[in-house]
């Protein structure tokens, strides 16, 4: 008889990984592959900030893929087992395939996702999908052709995206998930064009609402709709019903179509705060290591390279074991005006 593999339960292996000073274990790593991106979206990178190329970095500022995967191995060595890779748009790595080959080799490695803007995925979707990548998630803020190409910065075609999602679910990317960012006053007269778009095609929309993540979005509270709304909005056509998280520390909840269409999801980072429940590190396309999502400013593991891995998993480790982040659940009480600095999230991924 072939000898069955026994899954070892989650406790047992968090009790492995590096906790933080509120006792969070270290899981998911989300790794940006490039700061570089063919849209101008105004909440990530504005053209008025942004006007001229992709981006800012260059080759040379940029880990190559044998650090990225180097650091990675660390990482999974203190019990990750989730990869996500970001950007920017990090289809706009040439050597995104070969990234993604030696991740999916990785001994560990449960899950291996991508975040794209989709514009560039028809050509790389198959690609992506044979050099070992696992999960796709697409940002799709509209589907309105002309507020989409608004929404982003005039760069975007919606149906190069549809056209990316269409090519990812051919390759084998099933179900894909969809993240809508919503603003009220900007896009949020797109739900049910969104919902009536997704539902019943196997994939996952999830409404996001509106974080303020980095400095240059100027974001303020009453740019925010809440998911409750949004609940209220999708239910009163299309009737749903709340599911179970499938993990702990799930981001967005989960509802289902009571008709058998599928799932939506909602991700409520600022009316109903989840740091307790975060584990998640990101790692910059320049090296640098951020606890969380709103950080001012990241450990560098440029140098730690050049030491051995121990030295590697320990920098990480100590990282780790120092967080305190919970800016979501701190956010009504900081009044400062500008707000403190921040990094930009298209230096570190959603």
């Amino acid at each position: 008889m072939p000898v069955v593999a026994k899954r070892i339960p989650l406790a047992v292996i968090d009790d492995c990984r590096p906790r933080d000073r509120r006792g969070r274990p270290l899981r998911d790593l989300r790794i940006s592959v490039v700061d570089r991106c063919n849209f101008r979206c105004p909440y990530c990178m504005p053209e008025s900030r942004y006007p001229r190329d992709d981006g800012a970095d260059t080759a040379a500022d940029r880990l190559t893929a044998a650090e990225i995967v180097r650091i990675a191995r660390a990482f999974v060595a203190l019990g990750v087992d989730k990869l996500r890779l970001t950007g920017g748009e990090p289809l706009l790595r040439r050597d995104l395939p070969d990234i993604v080959a030696r991740l999916a080799a990785i001994e560990g490695v449960r899950d291996l996702a991508l975040t794209t803007n989709g514009s560039l995925l028809a050509a790389h979707a198959a690609g992506l999908r044979a050099a070992g990548l696992r999960r796709l998630t697409v940002s799709l803020d509209a589907i309105d052709a002309v507020l989409f190409a608004r929404m982003s910065g005039g760069r975007g075609d919606v149906a190069a995206v549809l056209d990316g999602i269409a090519a990812g679910e051919a390759a084998g990317f099933r179900p894909i998930k969809v993240n809508a960012v919503l603003q009220r006053g900007v896009n949020d007269s797109e739900v049910e064009a969104l919902v009536a778009r997704f539902r019943g095609s196997g994939h996952v929309l999830r409404f996001i609402e509106y974080m303020d993540v980095g400095t240059c979005n100027r974001w303020q509270p009453t740019a925010v709709v809440p998911s409750a709304e949004i609940v209220a909005r999708v239910n009163s056509r299309w009737p749903i019903r709340p599911l179970q998280r499938s993990y702990r520390g799930e981001v967005a909840e989960r509802w289902a179509f009571e008709d058998g269409a599928g799932e939506i999801g909602f991700v409520s980072s600022v009316s109903a705060p989840f740091c307790g429940d975060c584990h998640r590190a990101r790692l910059s396309s320049e090296g640098r290591l951020y606890s969380c999502l709103f950080a001012a400013s990241g450990a560098d593991l440029r140098p730690v390279l050049r030491g051995d891995d121990a030295s590697l998993r320990e920098a990480i480790a100590s990282v780790w074991r120092a967080r305190v982040d919970r800016h979501s659940e701190l956010r009504a009480g900081i009044t400062a005006d500008p707000p403190p600095a921040r990094v930009e999230m298209y230096r570190i991924g959603g």
